[in-house]
């Protein structure tokens, strides 16, 4: 009976004991150690804890960024010859071309000309034109310099179309220039009817813009579509040739000199 009394006040005091005690509270009532009973279970978790740590995936080493085709512009200004210019931009005011200011002229740069062809009693004709140039380094977070000109690439033929007070809009792929190419016609009446010829090409990670309109003042006969777009295309492609063109001219630069063995062979 004293055994029986004893038994239920350590039963109670075991009731009485939080939760988180119970199991190593009670366990002597078993016959076994609380000590070793404990000792069991720390070997039970840390063997478990060691079992699920070795078997967390191990983190995935960061992906490398994609090396860019081209690591610089050229000149906006000189990317296309002054014979170019004297036949898109007849007596163009500044042959050199004004360029358009930029912080960092190795992924920002445009040049634009205009001309005022006068031919007497038959009118005048004007011309403008203008290249701009996007370079795009590849980055962590936004994707690859390709990637990054794609998207900018879509964006300057969407913003083309979108030109304010545009008319008549026709949108054609325009082939053979650098990786893909898109021209955008349309025309805007000022104080004189534009005839309006956009190209956007991408080569790589460099976005090429060659914007070139023309109007008829004094009765000169209107400018021929056609020509327009022939004339904008072979601007496109030859400011495509340049980007190429500058970034041989770096790679050579940068390029290392062999060394010499010491005996001077």
């Amino acid at each position: 009976m004293h055994r029986s009394a004893s038994r239920f006040t350590r039963v109670l005091a075991c009731a009485a004991v939080p939760v988180i005690l119970t199991v190593a509270g009670c366990s002597s009532d078993s016959g076994k150690d609380s000590g070793s009973g404990s000792g069991s279970d720390n070997g039970k978790k840390s063997g478990s804890s060691s079992s699920s740590s070795s078997s967390k995936p191990k983190p995935k080493a960061s992906a490398e960024l994609e090396k860019v085709a081209y690591a610089t512009l050229p000149d906006p200004c000189k990317a296309m010859a002054e014979k170019s210019i004297d036949s898109l931009v007849p007596q163009a005011k500044d042959k050199s071309g004004a360029a358009t200011k930029s912080n960092d002229l190795s992924s920002r740069a445009s040049c634009s000309w205009n001309g005022l062809d006068a031919d007497g009693l038959k009118g005048s004709k004007y011309r403008w034109l203008a290249v701009s140039l996007a370079r795009y380094e590849s980055h962590a977070s936004l994707g690859s310099g390709n990637k990054r000109a794609e998207e900018q690439y879509k964006k300057q033929v969407e913003a083309a179309k979108a030109t304010q007070d545009a008319t008549d809009v026709k949108v054609e792929p325009a082939g053979s220039i650098g990786d893909e190419g898109t021209s955008v016609v349309y025309g805007v009446k000022k104080d004189v009817q534009f005839f309006n010829t956009t190209i956007v090409a991408r080569t790589q990670n460099v976005v090429v813009t060659v914007d070139y309109n023309g109007a008829s003042y004094e009765g000169a006969d209107a400018p021929e579509q056609a020509q327009l777009m022939e004339n904008a295309i072979a601007a496109a492609k030859e400011t495509v040739a340049s980007v190429e063109a500058a970034n041989k001219g770096e790679a050579k630069q940068e390029s290392p000199k062999p060394e010499q063995s010491p005996s001077g062979q």
